[in-house]
Formats: structure tokens, sequence, C-alpha cells
């Protein structure tokens, strides 16, 4: 089986859809559909990517994105299994629920964007700046994220203030692998590099409550994607 992107519905999106998101939108659909039941085994990795025509790691990051969305749960020597006909509406990356991401972030990042514009030394404006210079000239997704964490915990340290730099540190794993998820599946990167650049000019502008509206627009976006993706795509009538 051939997954061209008229099969998933690409012809209605500006950007083109990777082969990891064709991949994910038909095992997602047939699982929604009731193709793959609750309790269901999937089939093997090498049958899935014989039948879908598709590398083994390509499969690995639809299978691993199933699993965030709740929709399948991986048994160790035994394969991966239906858990649910509907994605979770709160998917965890790594040890934390998204909602109780979000809910952080809101206390801690936007308010320390305020601070961060007040009291960031020059140093900090250079690194940032260089920094969000080679993330908008990045096209592989994994160095991209590994900048995108290293880009907020530049801004906590900006706020010259230890504790809300441990505080970045603590969630960096699952911010990294919410990061991965949301580009892979919601084309995030541009669009966040234009949000970071708009922090950024906060900061050079020495702007309080430029940084707060910055820092508070990029994370309503990212709600707001990952609300997107989440949704059933039975909700869009597909």
């Amino acid at each position: 089986m051939n997954l061209s992107d008229s099969q998933t519905g690409a012809e209605s999106f500006p950007r083109r859809v990777s082969a990891m998101e064709a991949v994910l939108s038909h095992l997602r659909g047939a699982i929604e559909r009731g193709d793959y039941a609750v309790g269901d085994k999937l089939p093997s990795e090498a049958e899935l990517c014989r039948r879908l025509e598709v590398s083994r790691p390509v499969l690995r990051e639809a299978l691993r994105a199933l699993q965030t969305m709740g929709l399948t749960a991986s048994r160790t020597g035994k394969g991966t299994f239906v858990i649910s006909s509907g994605p979770v509406e709160d998917p965890t990356f790594g040890d934390y629920a998204a909602s109780d991401l979000l809910e952080v972030r809101r206390h801690i990042e936007i308010p320390v964007a305020g601070y961060a514009a007040v009291r960031r030394s020059a140093e900090d404006l250079d690194h940032l700046s260089h920094l969000l210079d080679r993330m908008e000239r990045e096209t592989d997704t994994t160095a991209w994220v590994a900048m995108d964490t290293t880009f907020h915990l530049a801004v906590a340290q900006a706020a010259q203030n230890p504790v809300f730099r441990r505080v970045i540190e603590e969630i960096r794993d699952a911010l990294a692998r919410q990061s991965a998820f949301l580009n892979e599946l919601g084309g995030r990167r541009e669009q966040s590099n234009r949000e970071h650049r708009a922090i950024v000019e906060a900061l050079a502008d020495g702007s309080e409550p430029d940084a707060v509206a910055a820092m508070t627009h990029h994370l309503e976006r990212v709600e707001t994607t990952l609300t997107s993706i989440v949704r059933p795509v039975s909700a869009d009538g597909v």
C-alpha cells in the first residue's frame, strides 16, 4: 500500500505531508474507524513497513506518536496494542502531561520573559541572537529541537535568577519531546522561529510588556497546535 498525499488529504494544506505523517494518519484513521479495535495487536513492524512501503525509522516515529496520543501501548517482547479508539485530550511527554507543562510554562516563562527584558546582559542578547540565527537556518528536526530547548533555557538565564533556569532544566526533556511532536505533526518550526524572533526583539528593546506579550503568544500557539493535532479526525467529518 502506497500512502500518497491524496490519501491523507495533503492537498488541503500549504505544506507537504511527511512520510511519517502519512503513516500516522493511516494508522490513526484505522484505529478510530475500528479497523484495529481496542485490545488488538498491530501487525509487526516488518509487516507494516511492507504494507505501507516505508522505512522502519519512519514507522517507529509514527508508532511513537500513536503512543503519545494515547492510542497504543508498546509491550516489550509482545508488540504494539491498541488501548483506545480515540486520542487522549492530554498527551504525555516524558514524565509530564501536556496540560501540566503548559500550566507551569504560563506561570514561569511568561514572567521570566518580562524579567529578562529588564535584566538581560549584552552577552545574553548576543547568545540568543546567534542561537536564533542558527535555528532559522537549521533543517534537521532533531538539531532544531535541541536548540529550541536551549533557547528557552537562555531566556531563563537572561532573567538572572538561577531558580528559573533550574525549573526549565527540570522539564527540558519533556519540552524536547513536545517540541518534536509539534514540529513533526504541526509544522511548527517556521512559526516558532518567528515567535522566538519576536521574543528576542522585545528583550533587545528592553520592553517588559512586549516580552510578556511575545512569550504569551508563543505559548498560546503551542497550545492551539497541540489541540488541533490530538482532536479526533472524525471531528472534521473525515
